[in-house]
């Protein structure tokens, strides 16, 4: 039987869930704790430092989420490359948009988006991208990538896929999703010694 999750975690899932639904401005304090099914009471026992807590909390939540996510993908793939890795991250996005349509993108870029002066949020963004990138550099590293290059390409990896992300939601095609793909893969393939 699968864990239950406390009514903490359960809050910062949904945070993060809205977050990259509506924004953080779009997100309040109540649709979490309905989303959550959490007691009325819990946010402020469980986030004494209020919404920007529960906010940081829930972007860090995505980076890790991402960061496990790419341990997966390699797992899956027949032939681990960093093209075929980075074909397989921008293949999640591509299968999220055609069955949930272009409603939701990453919960860390809309965090950061709507809080980039709120250090606390700014800081666990920052994190959360941190461990992403390492978690992807990791991956490069184990596919023969320099160790150098493995970090440089992971940043360059993750600022792709998330600019194709923000593009694909505003025009609402898959189209920039499947060119930084395209473009990206020879490069990323290349850096292999």
């Amino acid at each position: 039987m699968a864990e239950q999750r406390s009514p903490r975690d359960r809050m910062v899932f949904s945070a993060a869930q809205l977050i990259r639904r509506h924004g953080v401005a779009g997100t309040g304090l109540r649709d979490v704790v309905a989303h959550a099914e959490a007691p009325r009471g819990s946010l402020q026992h469980y986030f004494p430092g209020g919404k920007d807590q529960l906010v940081a909390e829930a972007a860090q939540w995505g980076g890790r989420y991402a960061a496990k996510r790419v341990e997966r993908f390699v797992a899956a793939l027949a032939e681990p490359t960093p093209g075929a890795l980075f074909a397989a991250m921008a293949a999640q996005w591509r299968e999220a948009f055609g069955t949930e349509g272009f409603v939701a993108g990453c919960p860390v870029v809309a965090s950061v988006a709507d809080c980039a002066d709120n250090s606390t949020v700014r800081r666990a963004a920052s994190d959360a991208f941190a461990g992403w990138t390492g978690a992807v550099a990791a991956a490069l590293r184990d596919m023969r990538v320099p160790y150098k290059r493995a970090e440089s390409l992971a940043t360059l990896m993750i600022s792709a896929l998330e600019g194709a992300i923000l593009m694909a939601r505003a025009e609402r095609d898959i189209r920039p999703l499947d060119v930084v793909v395209e473009e990206l893969r020879p490069l990323l393939d290349g850096a292999v010694r």
